[in-house]
């Protein structure tokens, strides 16, 4: 049997990386510059009975302090949020500029005073971008803000937070 991919090399192409590449970090630096494009990544983790379970997050939820880690906010009730404290393990898939990526994560809750939201930062244990040539990813999950203001407002209040747990978890 002939791997197809392999008979047809120039069709798709992979990579792996274990530390941001520049441009995804600069996706994730809190500056919020991609807020209005929509940008939703899904972030994933299995429960005790091994179920999925999956929480959207934007460019509010979401920071790259380093090379390696990423800080991530999540409603403390939810089952994502239940599931990465339980495991230590979540991974997050996106599309940008036009690949697929997904991103494997060692991951731990950090507390923090006097903030809603359960706060966690994740060292890259693997990363994979996927891309093939005959198509072009433009979105994958996308949103429109029905309130700008009072979101981008939130949103800047939830990176602080995530730089704080990403600088206590140091």
């Amino acid at each position: 049997m002939t791997d197809f991919n392999a008979a047809h090399p120039s069709l798709s192409s992979h990579s792996a990386f274990d530390e941001w590449p520049p441009e995804l970090r600069a996706l994730f630096d809190g500056t919020l510059a991609n807020a209005d494009g929509g940008f939703t990544a899904s972030l994933s983790a299995a429960d005790d009975a091994h179920r999925v379970r999956t929480a959207l997050l934007s460019a509010g939820e979401l920071l790259a302090s380093d090379a390696r880690t990423l800080a991530f906010a999540l409603w403390p009730s939810s089952r994502t949020a239940q599931a990465v404290a339980a495991r230590g393990r979540a991974t997050l898939a996106f599309v940008f500029d036009g690949a697929f990526y997904q991103v494997h994560l060692d991951a731990r809750r950090v507390l923090l005073d006097d903030v809603p939201l359960a706060c966690f930062v994740g060292t890259i244990e693997t990363g994979e971008m996927q891309r093939v040539a005959y198509a072009r990813l433009t979105s994958g999950i996308a949103f429109e803000l029905t309130d700008a203001h009072s979101v981008l407002a939130r949103w800047r209040e939830q990176l602080e937070w995530l730089m704080r747990a990403a600088s206590a978890a140091a």
